[in-house]
């Protein structure tokens, strides 16, 4: 069947010249045209993501135009005359599957409005919002090394595309042959007709306005002398990040020059994450070099930010996601205090699997705290439903562990933009009163507890990876631990049953959250265990956090926790 596929690509007219070396490069070697041919790229709540090349599971042009006939479909099956934005990143080809997807929509009579140079992720969920589209697209892998590239679909609300709504293009999408059912016209010719348009300035320009009044203390900025470096991973954060901290008016800023420029090859960071250190070494080289305050670095689609702050002794420390979370909440909160600014029953939102630390800040300045699933969308999903009641202003903040951060409801993804400038209004904060970063998560430990949040990842290779996976998370449910190295477990919460069980009162209540695969533990003392299986990989991961009066009791006890856990996961 797969090698049917392969020939049947081979004599088509490709209209990609790599599409065809590469074809012809794997003639007669089975392996590798299994690999591009056996199954399809899946779309997921994600959308597309994959390995560039020629096949069906590779992103190319011809993917790219499928998944957009089925979003068209898809769209028109919901309203007469859609919407949808488009942007995408510095990655390779993103700029011709950009102006693929528009061609597609376009040949189906569906406006489109496209970002005439790359944009990251937050500009193209405002755009969506801000012209009042049906849906948006973004060319992106995210993170992911040089040789991947991917497709995100969003919303009317700005959010990545619902898990009903992801099935429901894919349904489309599956119907479809590859060559044969798909609509698609010239982008020029679409934008002769006026099917396709470019986005105006101006739609970046009120992107801006917004960001800026997220500020807690806009003018600090000149109080103190801050000194940056920053990295945009050869990304798209260079001119929007570096423009809104001009704008605020940090000055006294460094660009690491092997990745200021878009590339999408990332030749200095073959794995151009802010959360990898080996990314951030020619940052952190400069920022010594410099002593700087602060090092900031983006991902490609500029969604998620990493930082390294300076310490009293002149060596930088890499804060956590989490860390830079905590510290982000109090900031807010108490400059919102400080300044008047806090509104009535403020409210903040995390992710499941971040640190309960972040309870403690909120807690502390009488700020609600709402938990919700893995996945930003679903922070974008709570500010909606705050829309909806005429409570959006209630909103202060959300964040996940894994370094994305949002403050607004202008936008409904991780936004690296806003994150950048508050870290740096907070650093300034901090700095003018003889103190930094560093030292102010410090303080919070000494407040509030050393909170240590550590990730365990457990792989299930082969083909009965899959299978050993279900019956391990099958195994934790029907048998809940009732402790965990010794530790009483005092609550478990079962979020694919909806269900969570009180041990010590012996009651079990309701979760109002959708079902997901995910089981959590609260332990005496304030440790937590969350069990989840990967939905793309075949691995479960466990997040641990423990709770100790200094950083080696608490690393003592998650290593206690990790041992108790291991023998199970087998």
């Amino acid at each position: 069947m797969y090698l049917d596929e392969y020939k049947r690509w081979r004599s088509q007219k490709l209209e990609d010249p790599d599409l065809r070396e590469e074809l012809d490069s794997i003639e007669g070697q089975d392996d590798e045209i299994k690999d591009r041919f056996a199954i399809d790229l899946s779309f997921g709540t994600a959308g597309l993501r994959g390995v560039i090349g020629a096949g069906t599971n590779r992103m190319n042009l011809y993917t790219v135009r499928r998944a957009t006939q089925g979003l068209a479909a898809y769209l028109l099956q919901q309203k007469e005359d859609p919407t949808v934005a488009i942007a995408y990143d510095s990655r390779i080809k993103s700029d011709l599957f950009a102006k693929q997807a528009a061609s597609v929509l376009a040949a189906n009579g569906i406006r489109v409005c496209i970002h005439p140079r790359l944009q990251p992720v937050p500009i193209l969920s405002f755009t969506v919002r801000e012209l009042k589209c049906d849906a948006g697209i973004m060319i992106t892998a995210s993170h992911n090394p040089a040789k991947y590239n991917g497709y995100k679909v969003y919303g009317a609300d700005g959010c990545q595309l619902g898990t009903d709504a992801a099935a429901a293009v894919l349904a489309q999408s599956e119907k479809l042959d590859i060559f044969k059912d798909v609509r698609v016209t010239s982008f020029e010719g679409g934008l002769q007709d006026g099917d396709i348009e470019y986005v105006e300035d101006a739609v970046l320009e009120a992107y801006y306005a917004n960001v800026k009044a997220q500020a807690i203390r806009p003018g600090i900025a000149k109080e103190t002398t801050l000194k940056l470096v920053y990295s945009p991973l050869n990304g798209t954060g260079n001119i929007p990040v570096r423009r809104i901290l001009a704008d605020m008016g940090f000055q006294n800023l460094t660009v690491v020059p092997e990745q200021e420029m878009p590339d999408g090859n990332f030749p200095t960071a073959p794995y151009p994450n802010p959360e990898v250190r080996e990314s951030l070494a020619l940052g952190l080289a400069l920022a010594q070099k410099t002593e700087a305050d602060l090092l900031l670095a983006t991902d490609p689609d500029a969604d998620r930010v990493g930082i390294a702050v300076r310490d009293r002794q002149g060596h930088y420390q890499l804060l956590s996601g989490n860390e830079v979370g905590v510290l982000l909440l109090d900031y807010i909160s108490s400059g919102r205090l400080e300044t008047g600014t806090m509104p009535g029953r403020p409210l903040t939102v995390r992710s499941l699997v971040s640190t309960p630390m972040a309870d403690a800040v909120a807690a502390k300045y009488k700020v609600e705290m709402v938990k919700v699933l893995t996945g930003f969308k679903y922070i974008g999903e709570e500010i909606a439903r705050l829309e909806q009641r005429g409570e959006k202003n209630r909103f202060i903040f959300g964040f996940e562990e894994s370094y994305g951060y949002l403050a607004g409801t202008h936008v409904r993804d991780k936004d690296a933009v806003v994150a950048s400038m508050l870290i740096c209004e907070m650093a300034a904060f901090y700095k003018g009163k003889g103190s930094s970063l560093y030292e102010a998560m410090e303080r919070l430990y000494r407040e509030l507890g050393r909170y240590l949040a550590v990730i365990d990842n457990f792989v299930f290779e082969g083909l009965a990876g899959m299978d050993t996976m279900a019956a391990i998370m099958d195994t934790l449910r029907k048998e809940p631990l009732s402790q965990i190295a010794g530790y009483p477990v005092l609550s478990f919460a079962d979020y694919e049953r909806q269900t969570l069980h009180d041990f010590k009162n012996n009651a079990e209540s309701r979760i109002a959250l959708p079902k997901a695969n995910v089981v959590e533990y609260h332990l005496e003392g304030g440790h937590t265990v969350i069990v989840r299986p990967s939905g793309t990989e075949p691995k479960i991961k466990i997040y641990y956090t423990a709770k100790g009066e200094d950083k080696a009791e608490a690393e003592s006890i998650q290593q206690k926790l990790a041992a108790g856990m291991k023998p199970l996961m087998r």
